[in-house]
């Protein structure tokens, strides 16, 4: 999927669009794709100023948005339905190597379950052939017209 149909699948827009290209999706199974990091991203003027480190939470949103393309896609499912997908948890979460500017992260990520509306995934971002995180999600799909109604309880 080139960067028109991952936008056609989730809502996030720049500078919060974190996954640049999908190389290969399984319907309902597993999903892989990049985010190419360059040093041009406004979070590097402040983490860290003369050592620019990925923050953490960033790849953590970019391995659910990579799930959230997988989930999208093997429920048929567009950005244009009214739906978003929701953090609902994490769990078992490492970070294990820095990411930088220049690097290439790989994502994948794969169905554990899917219950209703749940989805649980195992995701990975490496860099090359290195972990450099990992995480299993928990993720939810809302209509943005019930999302304002959580807000309001």
């Amino acid at each position: 999927m080139d960067i028109n149909e991952i936008m056609a699948l989730l809502p996030h827009r720049y500078p919060m669009l974190l996954v640049d290209r999908v190389l290969d999706v399984t319907k309902g199974e597993r999903i892989s794709g990049y985010k190419n990091v360059s040093i041009n991203e406004n979070i590097f003027n402040g983490h860290f100023p003369g050592t620019p480190i990925l923050p953490g939470v960033i790849i953590l949103e970019a391995m659910a948005q990579i799930s959230g393309v997988l989930g999208f896609f093997s429920s048929g499912l567009k950005v244009d339905d009214g739906m978003l997908y929701l953090f609902a948890g994490v769990d078992k979460v490492r970070f294990k190597l820095p990411v930088v500017p220049g690097d290439q992260l790989l994502l994948s990520s794969e169905v554990i379950s899917v219950k209703r509306n749940i989805w649980r995934f195992s995701t990975t971002a490496k860099v090359g052939d290195k972990l450099a995180s990992e995480a299993v999600l928990l993720c939810a799909y809302r209509y943005r017209d019930n999302i304002e109604l959580l807000i309001l309880r």
